[in-house]
């Protein structure tokens, strides 16, 4: 289900409505949105497109396609350091980039599976440590910024990174850090909040692609608040939102392949402009583990989008 359906039309630019009806048409006309061989074409056309032809089973699996390797960052630089995880390969030019939140009292490792499994997908991905385990979103949000600066301007891989295609992500404070910084930086190209607590509980000014994770037992962060939050969002801005069935407010604690395989299509589409991995979102491909499910489908790349625009 859409969230366009729920949203009143008065609220709405017709142009961006337009838009996704015809990049829709578009993409099928084209076979963008395929489930087989990759399509030198749509690679052609997208100088940003990473790895081989999405399937089911290539997002869900615990490694994707790619080596990593990773490198640690000592505390300073605006944020308490962290890890830094990266593909090896050097032929298919660079790779977008992620930075991480833990939550109120967690750190890193607490989440560390998502280093490793997202970089193996096409990614820089950068875990960070905070400089307080009390930090508040505004600060997260500051400080995950800061961690992006580092990784384009004075990291040891700022050469396989291309520093016009960053996102950001988190968890419980760390989500409404991401959030936040999101608020401050709509040049980001994705945000991603789980369980994420963002004190405004306000998305009106929010430009950026944002995905947000409830999970149907958090306490802390109820459902109820997080789509509240998620309504804030201007209908204007590309948005998701997923509760999972069961969870409690730590789920992103364990690797979880319910969350993998909804993060990557997400980072694919807005960092990488891949509209190869649009399938699995635009409708939900697996409704498995997942209790409820709003999006702004077909989530049209800011790309793809400013090109049709110009074009009509």
């Amino acid at each position: 289900m859409t969230d366009e359906d729920r949203t009143p039309s008065a609220n709405r630019r017709p142009s961006i409505t337009l838009v996704r009806r015809a990049f829709t048409a578009i993409a099928l006309a084209a076979g963008l949105v395929a489930t087989t061989a990759a399509q030198p074409a749509s690679a052609a056309a997208n100088p940003y497109q990473r790895g081989p032809a999405p399937t089911a089973a290539s997002v869900a699996a615990v490694t994707g396609p790619f080596a990593t390797a990773s490198v640690s960052v000592p505390r300073g630089n605006g944020f308490g350091g962290g890890v830094i995880y990266y593909p090896t390969d050097t032929s298919q030019g660079t790779f977008g980039g992620l930075a991480i939140s833990p939550g109120l009292n967690g750190t890193w490792p607490g989440i560390a599976w998502l280093g490793p499994r997202l970089a193996s997908q096409g990614f820089i991905v950068f875990g960070i440590e905070t400089n307080n385990l009390n930090d508040s979103p505004t600060s997260r949000g500051t400080q995950l910024l800061a961690a992006l600066d580092y990784l384009a301007q004075r990291s040891s891989v700022r050469s396989r990174l291309d520093p016009g295609r960053l996102a950001v992500a988190g968890h419980s404070m760390g989500g409404g850090g991401a959030l936040d910084a999101a608020l401050r930086r709509p040049s980001l190209k994705a945000a991603i909040g789980n369980a994420p607590y963002l004190p405004s509980n306000s998305l009106a000014g929010d430009r950026v692609p944002t995905l947000i994770y409830a999970m149907q037992n958090d306490t802390l962060v109820p459902p109820s608040r997080l789509t509240s939050l998620y309504n804030t969002n201007p209908a204007t801005t590309e948005r998701a939102y997923l509760e999972i069935t069961g969870a409690g407010h730590n789920y992103i604690g364990q690797p979880s392949t319910t969350l993998a395989r909804t993060m990557i299509p997400w980072l694919k589409i807005f960092v990488d402009n891949d509209t190869r991995f649009s399938q699995f979102l635009c409708p939900l491909a697996d409704q498995s583990g997942i209790r409820q499910y709003r999006s702004s489908c077909p989530l049209v790349p800011a790309t793809a989008r400013a090109l049709m625009t110009t074009a009509g």
